[in-house]
Formats: C-alpha cells, structure tokens, sequence
C-alpha cells in the first residue's frame, strides 16, 4: 500500500470542493495584508470544510512564511459573490472554478504560462491524461484541476437479475442499453431514469453522437443535426419506448439519480463523485455502475471537475502561485484521493482513492474508472453556456411529457443564445 504523505484522514461528504484565494496589500476580497493568502471555497457542510482545513495546513507547512486565511461559502453565493467581486476588480487571487462554469469567468483569470506553473511547482505532466482540459477554455488554459469525474451508467443489480436482464459492463453498446431498459421495466418499476441536470441528460446524448453541443472554439450547435438526433432518442426513451417515467415538475432537479437511489429504477445516468454513495445505499439494493455504452464501437464523455486559478488582478501573484501548487500537490492530493469521496486529479494520487472503498467493492470500482476515462474529452461551452441550461432544464418537463419536442426546445436554445 502507498505510504500516505499526510497524516489523519477525514471522510469528506459530497464531491471534493474547490477553493479560492486572494492575496494584496489592497484588501480585496478579504485580503489580511501583503504575507497573507485568502482561501475562500464552496462548502456544502461541515465535513466539506473540515476537509478543506486539512489541505490548508498542508498548504501552510509548504509556505511556513505565508498566512493562509480559510473561508467558505455555499455553491450559490459562492458564485454570487466571485461574479460581485470580479466586476469590482476584487476577484481573489487564487481563484476556485468548476469546468462547466468556466466560460462565465474567463474575463476575471489569468492565462496560466509555463512559467506560472513552474512557479507552483507543478506540471501538466502531473495530472491524469485529459484532466488539464478540464480548465480550458478555447484552448486557453485558466486553472488546473483539483479532482476529475466522468459520467456513468449505475444499475440495480438486484432488479436486473429478477428480470433477467444482462448486466451493463465496459464494451456494451446502446442497443444492450435498450435491451437491458426493457427487460427490466415491470413490476411498476421502470428500466431507466432520464436526468433534468445537464452532465446527467447530456451525458447519453453525447455518447450516442460522439460530439458535445458545443464545438472546440467555444461555438454552440446543440441544434446540430447528430445530437438532435441522439437527445430525441434520449426523451424517446420516456415517450416511445417507455422504460423511463416523465419528471414530474422543473423542480425536480435530481430526478433520475432519486429515481435510481430509491430503488424505483434499474438505471440512470450520474457522475462517478457519487460511486461511493451508490454502493452503500440505504434503499440496501445491490447497486453497480459500468461506463456510457458506445454506439457504433465509439463512445464520447467529457471529463468534468474543479480546480485553481490566478485572478487578473493579483498583486501578489507568485504567493498565490505557491498556495495554489500546495493546494495541488502529492500530500494534498493523498489526502483527497484517501478520502474515498473525490478522485484526484493528480495522477500519482489516484491508486489511493481505490485503496479508500471497502475491499468488496475495490475492484469494480477500479475497473470501470479505468474504462471510463480512457476516451474522455475536455468539455467545451459557450460565453453564455450558464444559460442555456438554465433555459434548457425547466423545458425537459414538457418533452418527457410529450408536449414539446427535444428538437425544438434545442433549437430555440440555439437561437437566443448562439453566437
């Protein structure tokens, strides 16, 4: 077993959070003076912060001649607050960010050079292959990343074997998907349960037609005729095939995966930052996960996560470089991967996230992660990408309901906010 690096371990609840942080003799955004670094972050509990406060101290043993000061906020006003303070031009120097909200935010970060990096003593060479898309936009690198996920399919073990349905597994093709939908919808239970979150009804679609709805230069053609097609198949899956149940209402944001936790459906679509939660459900069902099928021997899936960047304004950007190398580096990485609830993005890191799950899980988990990551691709958005899910979302009711088609809805999306 890899000798860890960092010594107690503290569980972390939830998907592994993102961090900012400032520095300057100016005071923006909470600034302690010239030798202290802010770290503000999202948090959605009390574990999540006692997690943070441990990467902290190693971030502090690294950089004993720095003070880092720690602050959290939920995910909303988390971002309610960076979109404040970048247009005061007081964005904190470090500066956490999600892949998908990227785009909003690009106007506020730095391009990260291959001199920065060397001053944060890190290297795209030392993280997973892929997971250095995770904070690109347009081909421009903003940050590097804190932890990578990808989407899987998870199954009710239980209900498929009482209805004889095959068991996904790594090289399953969508008519196996179908296949496997319709032998277990009975008994009042359906075989899948479709997503309203983006990752979570995007992720099929995208798979079917091997290309995002957004292109590489940050252009948007969700209305392109392959992933109109792929996402009409998708709301079929409700309305003509009938193995998944319309959502009830807009808000109902967690549909499929509640669907899938309570027991009430074989499959839905989620991200691996929820394996572990997955296998010990408390429905007590026996629960596996296997990667997207692929259509044609071809499967897409984006490689999604969180990390680091250095704001435009910093006046103290080679301290904040070395809280943000210390924030990434093997021991606060070790610490993350051991906690079993967030897969690091450094790749080093990774074998302890495995050695973290029960050993009757281990090697399951291991293997589909191994298979789903192999052909991943960096995810591409548009400026206004923020919106068009916050436009997209609510309408899903009415297509898996049958009153509006995916192709419309799509289109529309297109003209309001394509560019």
């Amino acid at each position: 077993m890899k000798k860890m690096r960092v010594g107690a371990v503290v569980a972390v609840a939830g998907v592994a959070v993102a961090m900012t942080g400032c520095a300057g003799s100016t005071g923006s955004a909470g600034s302690g003076g010239d030798d202290t670094i802010v770290v503000d972050m999202w948090a959605g509990s009390a574990d999540d912060t006692k997690a943070l406060e441990a990467q902290i101290e190693v971030a502090e043993e690294q950089n004993p001649d720095l003070k880092i000061e720690l602050r959290t906020a939920p995910w909303g006003d988390f971002f309610t607050k960076l979109t404040t303070n970048m247009a005061s031009g007081n964005m904190a120097c470090v500066t956490g960010m999600n892949s998908g909200m990227l785009a909003s935010y690009t106007d506020g970060f730095a391009e990260l050079t291959a001199d920065d990096l060397e001053t944060a003593g890190l290297a795209e060479s030392d993280f997973a292959p892929g997971a250095t898309e995770i904070l690109k936009n347009k081909g421009t690198l903003y940050g590097l990343p804190f932890d990578v996920a990808t989407m899987l399919v998870y199954y009710n073990a239980d209900q498929l074997a009482a209805a004889g349905a095959e068991t996904p597994a790594a090289g399953w093709t969508f008519e196996d998907f179908e296949a496997t939908a319709k032998s277990a919808t009975r008994d009042g239970k359906s075989g899948f349960a479709v997503g309203m979150g983006d990752f979570q009804w995007q992720a099929l679609p995208i798979a079917k037609a091997g290309q995002q709805p957004v292109t590489e230069d940050g252009t948007l053609q969700i209305d392109d005729e392959k992933f109109v097609d792929a996402a009409t198949w998708y709301a079929g899956l409700v309305t003509e095939q009938k193995v998944a149940l319309p959502v009830a209402s807009a808000s109902d944001g967690g549909w499929g995966e509640n669907q899938y936790s309570s027991g009430n459906a074989a499959m839905a679509v989620d991200g691996t930052w929820n394996a572990v939660s997955y296998l010990n459900n408390e429905s007590g069902f026996t629960a596996g996960m296997a990667p997207l099928p692929s259509e044609d021997g071809e499967s897409l899936s984006l490689i999604l996560g969180s990390g680091f960047g250095i704001s435009k304004t910093c006046e103290n950007k080679e301290a904040a470089l070395k809280v943000l190398g210390s924030l990434l580096s093997a021991d606060a990485q070790d610490y993350i991967a051991s906690s079993g609830r967030s897969y690091p993005a450094r790749a080093e890191s990774q074998p302890l996230y495995f050695e973290s799950i029960d050993e009757k899980y281990r090697a399951q988990v291991e293997e589909v992660f191994t298979a789903a990551f192999e052909n991943v691709q960096g995810q591409y958005v548009s400026d206004d990408w923020a919106k068009v899910g916050t436009y997209v979302q609510p309408q899903l009711v009415s297509v898996y309901n049958g009153q509006e088609t995916m192709a419309n809805v799509l289109a529309s999306a297109q003209q309001q906010f394509g560019k």
